[in-house]
């Protein structure tokens, strides 16, 4: 069994089906039938065929979220050759790196721009013979390689191949082959290659339907890099469900544009999206004023006490130690009932104008690549949405635990996933009881099969016994549910020896309506400091309901009220009543000029640099101690 083998029996059984929506210039979108996507896919296998390539080739594929991206994807693991993708945004000499490394003889680039970024590194591209665009530009640039276009190989594979062709090239592939070779965009060091194998991919998307409700014909809104294990696993679930992929972008606009249009069921996205959909709904009823916002707010406020209480009467809370329940079922039931019909009314009066944004049958988004702060999940409920957190890696295909449909936690990123162990190991080296923080480890059939031409780097990281060393630091709820609060080479070691994780502190500070992002720094300091990336929207909106005098969004930076209010909002956020303790105040901050953005201080996961982000702001931070 193959993902293309797969495909192929949900092409036979739902053949009329929308497999995918491709987004136009305008914001149209043009259908295609799972029948449609699989006679492209066997026209471009054919002609990648045609030219010479078989099963163990490494073929580059760099580009974002399209069609043609799954198409040619596809095609090419149904040849038994593995792709090498990426996106758009890679530097030049990142792109060479992974082309050269991996030996790729032809590479597929999304257009004539990504071509010019390796032009000039011909000399570092020995095996490369051949460049396939997906878009034709009006002038190539010289290229010292074969140029051929997408649409020209579709239209010649149309005229020659059959349906017999693409099948029997699937019937030879094998669960162990090679499927991709995912480089990670690493902090530090060079990208390695991760080795994942249809076997690890069929893994996550064979068990889908233990964890979430999917039916044929639901629509998935396509928001993320689908070069990330994440978005691409998402691909493969969606596809091979029988359900639909519909390309939009991660931005707000268009994306909530998008959903109004298409009223998808699912959408997969990170923390920071899901953040600032919120941020951008509270702020646009609060510009509203008066009885709009104090009802938003009073409603929202009942929606969250509501669904507290139920959530603990259902056992949907993350217990790390044993909690004697039974008072809950005593003492709850009766204010739950009296809260039912405020809430009821909320819904009715405020939440489902909300929920309309976002179509109307919409089901469940997913979170992944990073920990979803409690204040964004519990507003999505509050207004009726289901979010589901996952928690997953590059090496690992990548879902690891997930939290299900059918019993989702706050706080947590799920129990693991189907057919998954999961532990917690303490410094002694022993696995951790409940509530005990530790580093994550894992063993499963999605584990990578290594770093490719990296034996050394695999050993380090996975056991002799199949255990992978994560590198995350967890903590496992009674039920077996598994917290995330940090990395364990992100750890902060302050003067006095006291050890501190800064993302749990980052994650509260986020839940500020003024805060966009925060790192923590203070590696060797005598106390911790932070680096603030203002929501500039919010300060503005600050500035003007107080009548503050300002020259531009940047110069509210030095405006003395708005420092006041920062300084009032990380200390009221970092306090011992939210449980941090005394070493874990932050004495400084800096406010920095703009948002972080991918490529500099964020990689390609939305992951902070922390070295990119300590060596870009060393002035600032040199500055606070």
């Amino acid at each position: 069994m193959t993902i293309p083998s797969l495909f192929k029996e949900v092409v036979e059984k739902h053949p009329d089906v929308i497999c995918q929506y491709s987004r136009g210039d305008h914001g149209t979108f043009t259908p295609s039938t799972f029948k449609e996507v699989f006679s492209k896919i066997s026209a471009i296998a054919w002609s990648l065929d045609n030219l010479g390539i078989k099963k163990g080739d490494h073929i580059g594929l760099i580009s974002d979220n399209r069609s043609e991206w799954l198409i040619t994807d596809l095609a090419i693991v149904s040849l038994g050759a593995a792709d090498v993708p990426r996106g758009c945004d890679t530097m030049a000499q990142e792109m060479s790196y992974i082309l050269g490394f991996s030996e790729c003889r032809i590479s597929v680039l999304e257009n004539a721009k990504q071509l010019e970024k390796i032009v000039s590194m011909k000399k570092d591209l020995p095996d490369l013979k051949t460049i396939i665009l997906l878009d034709k530009p009006e002038t190539l640039p010289k290229s010292p390689w074969k140029v051929l276009y997408y649409e020209d190989l579709l239209k010649k594979g149309m005229d020659k191949t059959s349906d017999d062709f693409i099948a029997s090239k699937i019937a030879e592939g094998e669960g162990e082959d090679l499927c991709t070779l995912i480089f990670t965009s690493g902090t530090t060091g060079e990208p390695k290659g991760v080795m994942l194998s249809h076997n690890n991919f069929l893994h996550q998307v064979q068990n889908i339907d233990k964890v979430a409700n999917l039916e044929v014909g639901d629509i998935w809104l396509s928001v993320l890099p689908v070069w990330h294990s994440f978005e691409r696993v998402i691909q493969y679930i969606a596809v091979c469900a029988g359900t639909t992929i519909a390309y939009s972008k991660p931005v707000g606009k268009i994306m909530l544009m998008d959903m109004q249009k298409l009223n998808p069921q699912w959408m997969a996205s990170v923390p920071r999206i899901w953040s600032a959909i919120e941020s951008g709904v509270s702020r646009n009823i609060k510009a509203k004023g008066g009885v709009s916002w104090a009802l938003y707010r009073f409603f929202l406020s009942v929606a969250v006490i509501h669904q507290g209480m139920q959530n603990r009467m259902q056992g949907r809370v993350a217990d790390f130690k044993k909690v004697f329940t039974l008072p809950y079922y005593i003492i709850y039931p009766i204010p739950w009932l009296l809260l039912y019909p405020l809430r009821a009314l909320g819904n009715k009066l405020v939440f489902s104008k909300i929920q309309a944004k976002v179509g109307n049958g919409f089901k469940c988004g997913i979170s992944g690549g990073g920990a979803l702060p409690p204040r964004i999940y519990q507003f999505f409920k509050a207004i009726g949405i289901q979010l589901l957190e996952g928690y997953g890696l590059t090496e690992t295909a990548p879902v690891v635990a997930f939290s299900p449909q059918q019993h989702p936690v706050m706080g947590v990123v799920g129990p693991a996933w189907p057919g998954t162990e999961v532990k917690v190991v303490n410094e002694k080296g022993n696995k951790a009881a409940p509530g005990e923080k530790g580093v994550v480890y894992l063993k499963g059939p999605q584990v990578m099969q290594g770093y490719y031409k990296k034996e050394k780097a695999t050993s380090e990281i996975i056991n002799k016994e199949g255990w992978l060393n994560s590198g995350d630091l967890g903590i496992m709820t009674v039920k077996d549910e598994l917290k995330l609060i940090g990395r364990e080479k992100d750890t902060i070691v302050l003067l006095g020896g006291e050890n501190i994780e800064p993302v749990p502190m980052e994650q509260k500070l986020a839940e500020s309506p003024y805060i966009e992002q925060a790192v923590i720094v203070g590696q060797d300091q005598k106390y911790l400091a932070a680096l603030i990336v203002p929501d500039f929207d919010a300060l503005e909106a600050y500035a003007k309901e107080n009548n503050l005098a300002y020259e531009n969004r940047i110069h509210l930076r030095d405006v003395h009220a708005v420092l006041e209010l920062l300084t009032s909002e990380i200390n009221g956020l970092i306090s011992a009543k939210n449980g941090f303790k005394s070493f874990e105040r932050i004495y400084k901050f800096a406010v920095l000029r703009k948002t972080f953005e991918v490529g500099q201080e964020l990689s390609g996961k939305q992951d902070l640099k922390r070295h990119a982000i300590v060596d870009i702001y060393k002035k600032e931070i040199k500055g606070l101690f």
